[in-house]
């Protein structure tokens, strides 16, 4: 028996991660309201906070939108790949070689048919 391993924690996977540190961060901002987080960026840098954000993107509703770049969740699970794409993705965060897209727009009906639009927001899937 190793009984050494009962004294590690167990591995976290990247939600119960990301979970985890939200969680933490959420309790040092309601413990101290004018706490300032320096490095919230290697947090969003993070694979797994990558992985997560990704995961959510793909979960959505929208998720068969492409946006501006013409990709869609599907294309980058299946062509892509979801594991380069998202090690591209952290390389350019960290080098500051990435530049968001614009966000693509559309006018929408209002609710209640009054006639009137409102804009519609697609983003990519690296926004």
């Amino acid at each position: 028996m190793n009984v050494g391993a009962l004294d590690q924690p167990a591995p976290l996977g990247p939600w119960s991660r990301v979970s985890e540190m939200q969680a933490k961060l959420h309790r040092w901002a309601a413990a101290d309201p004018g706490r300032r987080f320096d490095d919230l960026f290697n947090f969003v840098c993070d694979p797994a906070t990558l992985l997560v954000a990704f995961e959510r993107v793909a979960g959505n509703h929208g998720a068969n939108t492409a946006g501006v770049d013409g990709l869609t969740a599907a294309h980058v699970q299946e062509i892509v790949g979801v594991s380069g794409f998202l090690d591209d993705l952290r390389t350019c965060l960290k080098d500051g070689s990435f530049r968001p897209l614009p966000v693509r727009e559309r006018k929408i009906p209002k609710p209640g048919g009054s006639g009137k639009l409102r804009k519609l927001g697609i983003p990519t899937e690296a926004a």
